[in-house]
């Protein structure tokens, strides 16, 4: 086994901690391309770290009360159903067209992840109160989120797109969850970032799940020197953030990611 593969874990732990979000898409490719794993082995590697990480990562912010469990049960409800499906999809797809639409996602994300650096303090706007167009999900009086059945439909829509991604490229999601819990339900950022991490978590089970039913092989080790690595990156990462400038971070992840992304859709494209 590659004695890179914690380093490799490591990185994306660190970029996970410093970002907030966004890091874990650098998992697959480093699997890839540095390990020399296989596009699902290397999806469900990335499955197990991310899941772990994000486990680690909600009890944190739960200890801190930035967590709010109805509407990311809510969320999670139906990514828990697809990430299953999007495992059995990357499953029967060629592992060149898995890589190039992985390179797409890659590009979407450095894009947000550019714009919020650039507008840190606005980068996701709640919606505006008023008739017909207030949050999704309101809250009554006492400040606690009410989870209606316009709220519901929504998140779990959404919650199923989360899951077919993180089934298939083994990532989390965070990049959509946290806005979409801003600008849906009017939720804090820190919330935000706490529900997320709770939807990851469920989302990476149920994905785990659906490997364990189904019988796919992946390499163990590989999976124990990631996560390792991924654990430490994100503690490291997370207290380091303290201490760096977010916006010039966050760009420089963004042009990191364009990247890797563009190299990896070069060398895939052709393939299909």
């Amino acid at each position: 086994m590659n004695p890179l593969t914690i380093a490799f874990g490591l990185v994306t732990g660190l970029s996970l901690g410093l970002t907030g979000g966004g890091g874990a898409i650098f998992a697959v490719p480093l699997l890839v391309y540095g390990s020399g794993l296989h596009t699902r082995q290397a999806t469900i590697v990335s499955i197990i770290a991310v899941g772990a990480t994000a486990f680690v990562g909600f009890l944190m912010r739960w200890r801190k009360n930035q967590v709010e469990i109805r509407p990311g049960f809510a969320f999670a409800a139906t990514g828990m159903l697809t990430a299953p499906l999007g495992d059995m999809l990357g499953d029967m797809l060629p592992d060149a067209l898995v890589m190039t639409l992985f390179g797409g996602l890659m590009l979407v994300v450095s894009a947000r992840m550019w714009r919020s650096a650039r507008k840190p303090a606005d980068a996701f706007v709640p919606l505006e109160e008023g008739p017909g167009c207030g949050p999704s999900c309101p809250h009554d009086p006492e400040g606690r989120l009410r989870v209606t059945s316009r709220c519901a439909r929504l998140l779990g829509l959404i919650g199923m797109g989360v899951g077919l991604l993180t089934g298939l490229f083994g990532i989390g999601g965070g990049f959509v969850i946290v806005p979409a819990l801003v600008l849906l339900a009017h939720m804090d950022l820190k919330n935000a970032v706490g529900t997320s991490l709770l939807v990851i978590t469920l989302v990476s089970l149920s994905a785990v799940a659906g490997v364990v039913v189904s019988g796919d092989e992946f390499p163990r080790q590989a999976a124990g020197l990631f996560l390792s690595g991924s654990l430490l990156g994100m503690f490291a990462g997370t207290a380091a953030a303290r201490r760096i400038g977010g916006p010039h971070l966050q760009k420089g992840f963004a042009i990191a990611i364009l990247g890797v992304a563009v190299w990896v859709i070069a060398k895939n494209a052709l393939s299909i």
